[in-house]
Formats: structure tokens, C-alpha cells, sequence
């Protein structure tokens, strides 16, 4: 009984979700993690592997 009137409750709701909404939702999303892979992958790419590579030659160079 419990799952008719869940159906019920679906199908007579009017609060306007579709699946346009949903979709243009899930693709900003997809968008915007993205820009935000882009953005760490450019600066992992040119900040730290540089000051990475850097150190570890002075590590090993070490005239102690």
C-alpha cells in the first residue's frame, strides 16, 4: 500500500523538476569540476613540480 501511495505522491507532484532542470544541473557541474581539475593540474604543472624538481637536484648534489 505504502508504495502506491509513494507513486501516488510522485506523479501528483508539481514542484517543477524535470528532466531538462536536472540535466542543464549535472552538466555546470561537470563544467565547473572541469575548470577545477584544469586550474590544479595548471598549477601543480608549473608551480610545484619546478620547485619538486629543484630540491630533489639540490638533495642529491649535497657537497657536504
Amino acid at each position: 500500500m505504502s508504495m502506491v501511495l509513494r507513486v501516488k505522491n510522485v506523479l501528483a507532484d508539481k514542484k517543477g523538476e524535470g528532466a531538462l532542470n536536472t540535466a542543464i544541473t549535472v552538466l555546470i557541474s561537470v563544467v565547473l569540476g572541469a575548470l577545477l581539475l584544469a586550474g590544479l593540474y595548471a598549477l601543480i604543472g608549473d608551480v610545484v613540480l619546478p620547485q619538486l624538481k629543484e630540491r630533489i637536484i639540490e638533495m642529491f648534489n649535497f657537497n657536504g
